[in-house]
């Protein structure tokens, strides 16, 4: 049976929806692998160019008197772009797309935008530039081209700039000097830098024990990983506290990369990517560093890719996009605050960094570290599993500083003592405080996830689906529904607890906080950290500038200003509504919160002076309140870990979602019903199915959603189900005009 591949050729952006299928000669079928370099003849002239093998099968998609042969298979190991489509065949096999949409991801489409140049004319010839400068004086038309003349002489070189723009130099008389050889043009291309100042000068840190145990056991685990990277533990989780100095051990590590010759991808989620967290890899990496984010302009984008792409860059840092880096010798993948959701890709496919990353590593030979005061509970349960490498960090980095004190205040209370303020009094008393010392405080607001769950503030009971057990979310018309398996109620009048009338949706948002704390303590300089307030180009950068140079007492924010900042003079922290995250509709829920807490509350000492943090919650007794307020991150893993094996939730089981996106609300429904009963009578064991319901947000630019949850111990039973309802849709074409969405362990409700 003849072998056949897909095949594209001259991987340029013009042609990534285009694959052309050659037959494969007999002798040349063992060699034949997705993402190896092939050469292939192509067009008129059967001209040999380069292609990449993206597919391969016994199916010849047309006239196979017409196709032609391919001419040869590189022996080598793909180099970056065969290893990058390579992982998009991963991609699509892995989380479900079309091979297209896999490759638009690891290959993204950039316009092309102008180059700077830098643009010099040198004297080549000094006896010839006399020469030319004597006949030139003897024209009175030629005054131009003396003065370009005796400039260049005295000079020896003169930049464009000051050749056009000072000496007035017009392109015909630069065009003349320069046909004579007394005079030539240099041109080099220069780099938009999108780090446009330092914090100061680099200063070696000599690491503590723990540091220094973490770099030695990471590298040597990392050098046998690459004799058998499938056998040896190639994924490595650093376990750190808040201030451990995990940065320190990344940049430890990365020096030794640089020094095999090899490269390093630092991902870091888009929230953190600030001068102030970027500057500290850019202060000891200086120009061998390249940095991709999407505040950056078109043309600093183009200049960081193509740095990479043409070596004069050896470290990325960026967020989930930057793993796609164009590479050849990937020696390592950091990837800074794992937990983080920016790594989950909200459109399809619906790829997550993490596993992708891994995926990545294998092929390139290369190694990964994650990172993170608190790791995703998929990620510690693997590494507890063995499947990774565990390493902790324990004391703080910097000698003096210690974990902050943290209180929990129970807002029930404070609104039994007819305290209905956004703050609580032991959070007002301790503004006061640091404000007479002369220090400074955030003012963190807990809105990630919040998706308008209903409590009662009498005695913060919220309001739940006993049968999955996530909150409900208020819609119109006073509904309760749950998003996972379609139940519904009214909302009720009392609470159903303590029988108070003070039930209703909870929320408060930053601009009535700013208002109220310059209401009540006029003297403060205060700084709110938002969407509205960062919307510009430079925004977040100049706030937290502003605030690290002193400029600011009070910082008022939501999730944006507890990531990864790195502040002295804090030492009060205070959350004003830890429950907002509590409770945000799906099972990941606990996890958020306990991670934000344990985040914000490590913003508060990191000097010489203690820090204290304070926690208002109407949920006090909760798991993630407590162990975040302890800073026990075991503890709170294992209470985590039993609801999601009695849920079987991931990773005590693997999940999928199908979303389906239709004008017509009935026939949406009916066809994620029609998909639902068709696998459940196929032969998919133990396979549970939740649905189909009404997704979160029920009904987007006029397109009805639904959902249907599937769960399997299995992640290949997970795609064997997926690969059954993609193919039945694409056989027919019954539900041809509703859009369907498959994402393997989503991490947000939609």
């Amino acid at each position: 049976m003849s072998l056949y591949i897909d095949v594209i050729v001259d991987i340029s952006v013009s042609r990534l929806d285009r694959i052309f299928q050659y037959r494969v000669p007999e002798k040349l079928e063992p060699e034949i692998i997705v993402g190896r370099q092939v050469q292939v003849p192509f067009g008129k002239g059967n001209r040999q160019v380069q292609g990449f093998i993206v597919g391969v099968g016994h199916e010849a998609s047309y006239d196979e008197k017409k196709m032609k042969d391919v001419l040869a298979v590189d022996d080598d190991a793909p180099a970056a772009q065969g290893q990058l489509i390579a992982l998009a065949e991963w991609i699509r096999l892995h989380y479900g797309s079309t091979m297209v949409q896999a490759l638009k991801t690891v290959l993204p489409v950039r316009r092309h935008v102008r180059e700077v140049r830098h643009v010099e004319y040198v004297l080549a010839d000094k006896a010839a530039a006399e020469e030319l400068l004597q006949k030139s004086r003897q024209n009175k038309r030629d005054k131009a081209r003396v003065r370009l003349l005796e400039a260049l002489l005295r000079e020896g070189r003169l930049p464009k700039e000051t050749v056009t723009e000072i000496l007035q130099i017009s392109p015909a008389t630069l065009k003349a000097v320069l046909k004579s050889s007394a005079m030539r043009e240099e041109s080099s291309q220069i780099y938009r830098n999108p780090v446009r100042q330092r914090l100061g000068g680099w200063k070696e840190t000599i690491l503590n024990d723990e540091q220094r145990r973490a770099v030695e056991e990471i590298w040597q685990q990392g050098m046998t990983c690459r004799m058998n990277w499938r056998q040896e533990k190639a994924v490595h989780l650093l376990h750190g506290i808040t201030g451990s100095g995990k940065t320190e051990v990344y940049m430890a590590l990365m020096e030794r990369v640089l020094d095999e010759g090899r490269q390093v991808i630092v991902l870091i989620p888009e929230i953190s990517l600030t001068l102030q967290t970027v500057s500290r890899f850019y202060e000891r990496f200086g120009s061998c560093i390249a940095i991709m984010n999407s505040r950056l302009s078109e043309g600093e984008r183009y200049d960081q890719y193509m740095r990479a792409m043409r070596g004069d860059a050896s470290i990325m840092i960026g967020p989930r996009s930057a793993l796609f880096t164009p590479f050849d010798r990937l020696g390592m993948i950091i990837i800074d605050e794992e937990h983080e959701a920016a790594y989950k890709s909200e459109t399809t496919p619906r790829y997550h960094a993490r596993e992708t990353a891994i995926a990545r590593a294998e092929m390139a030979g290369a190694m990964v570290v994650l990172g993170s005061a608190t790791p995703s509970v998929v990620s510690y349960t693997s590494a507890l599993e063995g499947q990774y490498s565990l390493h902790r960090l324990t004391h703080r980095a910097k000698e003096g500083s210690l974990l902050p004190e943290v209180q929990v205040v129970d807002l029930r209370e404070e609104f039994r003592m007819k305290n209905r303020g956004i703050l609580s009094r032991p959070l007002r008393e301790a503004m006061e405080v640091c404000l007479n010392r002369g220090e400074q405080m955030m003012l963190f607001i807990n809105r990630r996830g919040y998706a308008g769950f209903v409590s009662c503030r009498s005695c913060g009971y919220v309001m739940t689906c006993g049968h999955c057990d996530v909150s409900l979310t208020a819609h119109h018309y006073g509904i309760l529904k749950c998003h996972y398996c379609g139940y519904e109620t009214r909302m009720p009048e009392r609470c159903p607890s303590c029988g108070s009338p003070y039930i209703a949706g909870f929320g408060v948002g930053t601009q009535k906080v700013e208002a109220f704390v310059k209401t009540e303590f006029p003297q403060a300089r205060v700084l709110r950290m938002d969407r509205d307030t960062t919307s510009g180009k430079d925004d977040m950068s100049k706030i937290l500038q502003t605030f690290a140079d002193g400029g600011a007492d009070i910082l008022i924010g939501t999730q944006m200003i507890v990531k990864g900042h790195d502040f002295s003079n804090v030492t009060l922290v205070g959350v004003l509504a830890a429950d907002l995250s509590m409770f945000s509709g799906d099972y990941l829920s606990s996890e958020r919160t306990f991670q934000l807490l344990t985040q914000a509350a490590g913003r508060a000492g990191r000097g010489s002076r203690p820090g204290k943090v304070i926690i208002q919650t109407y949920q006090p007794e909760h798991y993630c309140i407590t162990t975040a307020a302890a800073q026990d991150y075991e503890g709170f893993y294992q209470q985590e870990i039993q609801f999601r094996r009695m849920m079987r939730y991931p990773p005590a089981a693997q999940m999928q979602m199908l979303l389906a996106e239709g004008a017509d609300d009935g026939r949406t429904e009916a066809a994620v019903r029609k998909l639902k009963e068709m696998a459940e009578a196929a032969d998919f064991k133990n396979v549970e199915m939740i649905g189909p319901s009404k997704a979160n947000v029920s009904r987007a630019k006029d397109m009805y959603r639904y959902v249907l949850y599937m769960k399997h111990e299995d992640e290949k039973e997970l795609i064997r189900i997926r690969d059954f309802m993609e193919g039945y849709l694409a056989w027919s074409d019954q539900f041809s005009d509703i859009y369907f969405t498959f994402d393997y362990n989503p991490i947000v409700s939609v």
